[in-house]
């Protein structure tokens, strides 16, 4: 516990800094020492549960696989769908990916709800995702061999979308 709430607190400190938004994955407890907001693993509390314990300004995001995890997220303020993609940073995943139709199936039923796509997510797939709020990535970003031009080309496709 020490190490990760020392970790959060020096991401908080960074993301004061740079106007960042910090979410703390799971963790209630550490999210409300270092001022973030939480994201609820579908393990997690439900976001009714922890609205009322957070301060307004902070949101709270869901990880959402199918159709039955997006109605027990009704309270949240964003979810993360997944995975659209086979993801590279979760080899054993054996869950079958989302693609894109179902994808934006989940987004129409989660309507006004933001949601972000996760999971094998590179520049030339963003465009299949016109009705993701944006993406979440891990490893097409810090796995990459150069990862700002990894994340600038992601940023170039993200553009694309909204113009």
């Amino acid at each position: 516990m020490r190490t990760f709430l020392e970790r959060a607190r020096w991401l908080a400190a960074l993301a004061e800094r740079t106007g960042a938004q910090l979410a703390v994955n799971g963790r209630l407890d550490v999210a409300l020492l270092v001022r973030a907001s939480l994201h609820l693993p579908v393990d997690g509390p439900r976001p009714r549960e922890v609205r009322s314990l957070l301060p307004r300004d902070r949101w709270v995001s869901a990880a959402v696989h199918s159709l039955e995890e997006l109605r027990a997220a009704a309270g949240c303020d964003a979810m993360l769908l997944s995975p659209v993609y086979r993801p590279g940073s979760k080899p054993g995943d054996t869950r079958p990916p989302l693609g894109p139709d179902a994808f934006d199936r989940l987004v129409r039923a989660a309507a006004p709800t933001p949601c972000y796509a996760l999971g094998g997510i590179t520049p030339a797939r963003v465009a299949a995702l016109a009705s993701a709020r944006g993406v979440a990535v891990q490893r097409g970003v810090l796995r990459a061999p150069d990862p700002a031009a990894a994340a600038s080309a992601l940023m170039a496709a993200l553009d694309k979308l909204v113009s």
